[in-house]
This record gives structure tokens, sequence and C-alpha cells, in this order.
């Protein structure tokens, strides 16, 4: 933990959390005072709770007798350069397959974010979705995507699964639109739903379609158009059924 004396000369500041076995980043956060230590802290304090994937990672780091590396990356920052600091290391390690546990993307990043040349030519291009003509879903993709291209991934494996949509919701749905930093990039015809078991969903909601690309005339309604105008800053829901 910081003292007084340091805790008011760093004032705000950006920070890494790390894996002491193999080095590897999992968090990037902001903050001051001693906001860098609460994550270890919460674990600790509520060990049985259920966790998110960052503190899975803290629980597993500790169980094996290990202890969280602690980073300061930058300090001396206003809190307005500490959102910008925070948001552009987040989406820098995402985007070259670091996988960050943060669940929800850096602050303004689904405008500013990291993007390739062609991505920037087609957001400030886009024309706005106004509306949908059909029983969709519009699923964020932001993370998955985002390590899709360093792997090789398709946009229909990054959009296919597993989302916590109700049951009752499923047989309506027609399309399944794909949505990477506020544009539409993949529409797809759902041919099936299945339900998905992961280890951090104990309700078993989660589900997955089998599908294929959507008829012609459909991916010219939606495919390139933006839904910019629509998303809230640090919304964390990737499922959206509505404009």
């Amino acid at each position: 933990m910081f003292d007084s004396i340091t805790s008011e000369k760093l004032g705000f500041y950006v920070y890494a959390l790390i894996d002491p076995d193999d080095k590897e980043i999992f968090y990037i956060g902001k903050g001051k005072g001693n906001r860098v230590f609460d994550h270890k802290a919460e674990v600790i304090e509520n060990p049985d709770s259920l966790g998110s994937i960052k503190k899975n990672k803290i629980k597993s780091i500790l169980s094996q007798g290990n202890d969280v590396e602690h980073v300061i990356i930058r300090h001396g920052l206003t809190e307005k350069d500490s959102f910008l600091i925070e948001a552009t290391l987040i989406d820098f390690l995402n985007h070259f397959g670091n996988a960050l546990s943060n669940e929800v993307s850096g602050h303004a990043s689904s405008f500013y974010g990291i993007k390739t040349t062609d991505e920037l030519i087609r957001q400030y291009n886009a024309p706005p979705l106004e509306t949908l003509q059909h029983k969709a879903v519009i699923i964020n993709i932001n993370k998955r995507y985002a390590s899709a291209k360093t792997s090789g991934q398709s946009i229909y494996e990054a959009t296919k699964q597993a989302w916590v949509i109700s049951e009752k919701r499923l047989s309506s749905l027609e399309y399944a639109l794909a949505e990477y930093e506020g544009i539409i990039i993949g529409i797809y015809k759902i041919k099936e739903w299945y339900r998905v078991k992961t280890d951090n969903n104990k309700r078993n909601n989660r589900w997955g379609f089998n599908g294929a690309e959507a008829e012609l005339e459909i991916q010219e309604l939606y495919k390139n158009k933006s839904i910019a105008h629509i998303k809230k800053p640090g919304a964390a829901n990737p499922i959206r059924f509505t404009i």
C-alpha cells in the first residue's frame, strides 16, 4: 500500500496488473491513491464470491502462493489524461493478442480506438442505421474481433457464441448483426441456437448460433452502417435488440 506522501505525489496514474509466472499483463486500469491494490484486496476480502475473469485470475495467482505484480505505467496525470492513456493501452494490448481481463473497453474506444486505415475510412463514411427491419440481435464483438484479427478467426466465428440471451426470445430472432466499434461488419441468417456451457456461466444461460451469410438484399440493408449514434459510453452489455 502507498503511504500518504506517495499517494499525494502520484496524482492520477495508469497501472497494470501482471501475472508473476509468465510476466503477462492481464489488466489495465487508472486511478489515484491505493486504487491499484484494490483488486487484490477485494478477492482476499471475498474469496468465495463469484468472480470476473480478472478476479479469477487473481485467485489463481494467490492460490499458487504467488502475488500479483503491480506496475505504475505513468503517474502525475490529470484525470482526463489518465482516461486517454488507459484506453490507448487497453486497445493496443487487446489488438495485439494480450486478451486483457478488462470487461469494458477504454474511454471513447468505440470511436477513437485502434483501427486499420480501412476501418477509419469506413467509420467516417458509414451512414447511420436508423431502424431494424427484421427481428435481429446486434452483437458487439469488440474484444472478440480484436483478437480474431490476429489469430485468423473469421467475423462469423467471433460472433456466433457465447451470449447471455433470454431463451424465450431466441425463436423470434432471424438475423445476427456483428457490430465492431460502432459499425455493422457482418450479417448472418440464424439457422439454430445451441446452449453454451462456460466456467463462468453458473446460470447456464449463454447461447450460440449456427448460421450463414445473410442474403445480398439483407446485407445491403445493414452492412457498413453505423450505430455509433445510439451507443452509450461505457456500456458493458454486448447485446442489443433495438435501434
